[in-house]
C-alpha cells in the first residue's frame, strides 16, 4: 500500500506525533524565534525511507517529495517497499513540514533487509529526524534498533558519523551532514568502495 498526504489533518498529526520533539530540540539550540521574524525566508525540506544509487542509477521509496512552502506539509508512507536484489522493508514513512522560521523531516522504517557488496545487514528498525531553525546550526536525531552486518550485532553508540569499515564496504551510522541552509541526516549510509552502490537508510533534510 502506497499512501500520500498533503492535508491539514495530516499537518497536525505529524505536528503531534514529530515536531514536539523538534520543538524541544529547538528551545535547546536557544529558544524558538519569532515565527515572524523572516517572512521572506526560504524553506525546503524532503525525506525518504530508503535513497539507493546502484549502477547509475537512483530509486527511493516512501519519498515524501520536496517541501517549499510552510503552508504545504509533505508526507508519505509504504506497508512494504523494495528494490529487487538490494533491499527490501516494512513500514516505510517519511515526512516534512515547516513555519516561516523552522523546517522538520522525519523518515523511517522497519523490518530492513539489505545485501550491499555481498554483506548482508538487518535491522528491526531505523529513524532519522531533521531540524532547521532560522539563525541556528541544524540538528539531528537517530534511532537504530537491532542492527546486524554480516550476522553480527552491531550497537549505534549515538555520535554522528561513526564508521564502520568493512571489506569492500563502507557503513556509517547517524550520519550528519551540515549544508549552507540546514542540515542532512541519514540513520544508515551504506557504500560499496568500488562506487557502484550507494544507499541512504532513513534519510531527512530541513534547510531554511
Amino acid at each position: 500500500m502506497f499512501i500520500r498526504w498533503r492535508s491539514a489533518a495530516c499537518a497536525a498529526a505529524l505536528a503531534a506525533a514529530f515536531l514536539a520533539p523538534g520543538l524541544a530540540q529547538a528551545q535547546l539550540l536557544g529558544g524558538l524565534l519569532d515565527s515572524g521574524s523572516d517572512p521572506q525566508a526560504a524553506v525546503s525540506g524532503q525525506a525518504a525511507a530508503v535513497r539507493a544509487t546502484a549502477l547509475g542509477i537512483t530509486t527511493s521509496l516512501a519519498d515524501s517529495g520536496t517541501l517549499s512552502d510552510p503552508s504545504q506539509p509533505v508526507g508519505t508512507g509504504q506497508t512494504v517497499g523494495s528494490i529487487p536484489g538490494l533491499v527490501s522493508a516494512e513500514s516505510l514513512h517519511a515526512a516534512a513540514m515547516g513555519w516561516t522560521d523552522q523546517v522538520a523531516a522525519e523518515a523511517s522504517l522497519s523490518n530492513l533487509n539489505m545485501t550491499v557488496a555481498g554483506t548482508g545487514i538487518t535491522a528491526d528498525y531505523l529513524q532519522s529526524r531533521a531540524l532547521a531553525v532560522s539563525g541556528a546550526a541544524g540538528s539531528g536525531t537517530t534511532a537504530i534498533e537491532g542492527l546486524t552486518i554480516g550476522g553480527v550485532a552491531v550497537a549505534a553508540t549515538g555520535i554522528p558519523n561513526q564508521l564502520i569499515s568493512l571489506p569492500g564496504l563502507s557503513v556509517i551510522l547517524n550520519e550528519q551532514t551540515q549544508t549552507a541552509n540546514g542540515i542532512v541526516v541519514n540513520a544508515l549510509r551504506v557504500k560499496s568502495l568500488d562506487g557502484l552502490t550507494d544507499v541512504a537508510v532513513g534519510s531527512a533534510h530541513a534547510g531554511i
